[in-house]
């Protein structure tokens, strides 16, 4: 072992890596970056001479491979969920309300403040070295806040993420090397107008925002691109890892307050723009100071993040279905802008929703060029009372796509003259469009529609769906002969229109394409994936085998793959269960299909409409003749519990909740994930937590796993 070159190497690491800390998390850089390049090209150089000496956490290894085949799905340690927002300050001080009935009288509270960070969570993981410090060893995207994308690859060129946090800085900041953080990558504002000018140069469609383009950047296949961008991130979470001793996912810190003091300690960038709080008026006073920072800070926030301080409270104060109890946002108000109305393209979304978006003279809000804008539907242009040309006022606030709220009626600006005239066919593919009573959405039914195709691919694919590994974002896109675009995957359909608009035609595919509907897949040859970007002979056989099999994936995955409005898994499964095989269900009636348990007027009627379109039949038929299994036994649900809805909570004793959601299912009784007035009974193992509490507030009847099969057995 070369001694003095390793010493080099050690020594060139530790300064650059003290530098980067410098330069990318305190903001302070202490040398040029002529200095700091020249250092680094030093150490490159000695890692040339000596490659064995090169290790996984050396700064010269943030840029490397690009995944072979787009990114691996992960679950999360711990849900990644959204927060509840509040738009005034009533809306805040009734949340501080709900938060101190939930505790007992009198008991303090206190809160921690942090900006509300216009970018994409992320999930770190930390894990022990051998020489005792924590190397990152992945990153996760939130994905749908129990399962994320591994984009470990790209996360690692973010200079502001340590690959490695040396074992005095652990020590210091009091965390053991196994450890879980959390926080969000931004792109600066100064990074975004720089990418939207490479992009205008290259001849593509500027980003329309900061928030998409980071989240599109950071789920990019190419690592060099990403570190091109100069992401941020910016630490606010920290959690138990899976090698502490403790359990994985849980509150490492005693407070809020504790955990952003040791992040930092540890050499992690969290935001300086936070506060401790004793009284929602404090509260209302950072958040008032926030918004007046807002213009200055050079990265988009929008809004204010209020978390109770004490994790003891945290864990007392619980979560909702989809939020915690115990943090809420407070959203900014929106910014506006007045410019004019020039066209109305009309997009379509995987679910065959056409959403009107209007193309609008480009003007600037909160620092962000808007050039489109969603009108919603049909009701919406109609309510607005907008025509072609008119000059109309934009809002633009935080995570909300820009709208057109009210058209300018005075002397200043004219009116327009041309009507907009919403169209009666799909405009991708030309089948008439179908409005089911007391909605306002117009959508196609073709379920090979090509606008809607991609997100259908996706859809298909998908591991609850048909579970075809492989079938990732990337190959989607070359399957169609399409780019991949820079979007994050939580866009809904509505941001995804306005998204797609900015194109010139996204939903077209390709002359080269080599799927052009769902029964295309299992026509596809080898030699014909091997012709793709990198698609090799072993992934090529590897998505083929997978097709293959997906086959025999069931009556239930097949009608959840075909996107049929209101079939969900569970009403997939209910369906297959009933009729048997999908040529009965192709020929079943309304009241036939209301006959199913849970299936009523409004499903049974789209199921209807679904296979009246002969395109869709069609597809069924090819799917059929590529060998697709499309039966299933027929099961006769019992009704001893029937109309009766459960919650699930904690370890039961010798059944594993799914065990335990079938045996309700197959006794008529439905399965929900949230405790609320209409629950007839919670069935509670150990561990319950914050669901047993919210059942006992509201007198919910709570079973053990004895208790619930003496139910069944009447």
């Amino acid at each position: 072992m070369p001694k003095g070159a390793q010493q080099q190497i050690e020594t060139l690491r530790d300064e650059l890596r003290h530098h980067e800390h410098l330069y990318y998390v305190l903001d302070a850089p202490a040398i040029s970056d002529a200095e700091y390049d020249s250092m680094m090209s030093r150490l490159k150089a000695l890692e040339a001479e000596h490659p064995e000496l090169v290790t996984q956490d050396s700064p010269t290894q943030r840029v490397g491979g690009k995944p072979r085949e787009g990114f691996a799905k992960t679950a999360h340690s711990r849900p990644m969920l959204s927060l509840d927002n509040a738009y005034n300050e009533a809306e805040l001080r009734a949340w501080e309300r709900r938060v101190r009935d939930a505790l007992p009288a009198g008991e303090r509270v206190q809160y921690v403040c942090e900006l509300k960070l216009d970018g994409l969570s992320l999930a770190l993981h930390y894990e022990p070295a051998e020489d005792g410090s924590a190397q990152l060893v992945r990153g996760l995207t939130r994905g749908d806040g129990t399962t994320g994308e591994d984009v470990t690859s790209n996360v690692r060129t973010i200079r502001s993420v340590p690959l490695r946090v040396a074992p005095g800085k652990l020590e210091s900041a009091k965390l053991p090397a196994s450890f879980e953080l959390r926080g969000e990558v931004v792109l600066p504002q100064a990074a975004f107008l720089k990418m939207n000018e490479d992009r205008v140069a290259q001849g593509l469609a500027p980003a329309a925002n900061p928030r998409n383009a980071a989240a599109g950047t950071i789920r990019t296949l190419e690592p060099n691109i990403v570190a091109q961008r100069r992401l941020d991130f910016y630490a606010y979470f920290l959690l138990h890892g899976a090698q502490d001793g403790a359990q994985r996912g849980e509150f490492l810190m005693p407070t809020q307050s504790e955990a952003l003091e040791a992040l930092r300690t540890a050499g992690f960038r969290v935001n300086a723009n936070t506060t401790h709080a004793n009284s929602i008026d404090e509260v209302l006073n950072f958040v008032e100071k926030a918004e007046g920072l807002r213009d200055a800070l050079g990265y988009e926030i929008d809004g204010v993040v209020v978390k109770v301080d004490s994790g003891a409270q945290q864990r007392r104060l619980g979560f909702t279905g989809k939020a915690p109890r115990w943090a809420i946002a407070f959203k900014f108000a929106a910014r506006a802008g007045l410019t004019k109305l020039e066209d109305v393209l009309f997009q379509v979304g995987r679910t065959g929703k056409v959403t009107p978006v209007a193309a609008l003279s480009p003007v600037l809000i909160g620092g962000t060029t808007v050039s489109r804008a969603t009108l919603h539907n049909a009701d919406e242009i109609a309510r607005l009372g907008v025509r072609m040309g008119d000059f109309v006022q934009v809002e633009r606030g935080g995570d909300v796509i820009p709208k057109i709220t009210h058209v300018i009626e005075d002397k200043q600006h004219r009116r327009g003259t041309r009507e907009i005239e919403f169209p009666t066919k799909c405009p991708a593919c030309g089948t008439a469009l179908v409005k089911v009573e007391g909605e306002v959405d117009w959508r196609c039914i073709n379920a090979n529609c090509p606008a809607r195709l991609r997100e259908e691919l996706r859809h298909f694919g998908s591991r609850s769906v048909m579970n075809i590994e492989g079938l990732g974002d990337a190959m989607v896109a070359q399957l169609l002969g399409q780019k991949l675009d820079e979007q994050t995957d939580a866009l809904t359909e509505e941001e995804a229109a306005v998204e797609q608009a900015e194109s010139e035609d996204p939903a077209s595919p390709a002359k080269q394409a080599l799927v052009r509907t769902l029964a295309d897949l299992y026509r596809l040859k080898k030699s014909e994936l091997l012709q793709l970007e990198r698609v090799g002979e072993k992934s090529a056989q590897a998505l083929l085998e997978e097709i293959e099999r997906s086959k025999q994936a069931g009556l239930a995955r097949v009608l959840l793959g075909l996107g049929i409005r209101f079939v969900g898994e569970r009403t997939a499964q209910l369906l297959a269960g009933h009729f048997g095989s999908m040529d009965a269900i192709l020929e079943a009636g309304a009241e036939e299909l209301e006959q199913v348990n849970e299936v009523g007027p409004k499903v049974a009627q789209a199921i209807v409409e679904f296979f009246a379109e002969d395109k869709n039949r069609e597809l069924v038929r090819q799917l059929q003749e590529a060998g697709v299994a499309m039966t299933a036994e027929k099961r006769i649900a019992g009704t001893k519990l029937a109309g009766q809805t459960f919650v699930l909570t904690g370890t039961l004793p010798t059944m594993t909740r799914e065990a335990a959601k079938e045996m309700i299912e197959a006794a008529g009784g439905r399965v929900s994930g949230s405790v609320s007035k209409k629950t007839n009974y919670l069935v509670a193992g150990e561990d319950a937590g914050s669901k047993l509490d919210k059942a006992r507030e509201l007198g919910v009847p709570v079973l053990d796993e004895d208790g619930l099969q003496q139910l069944v057995k009447g």
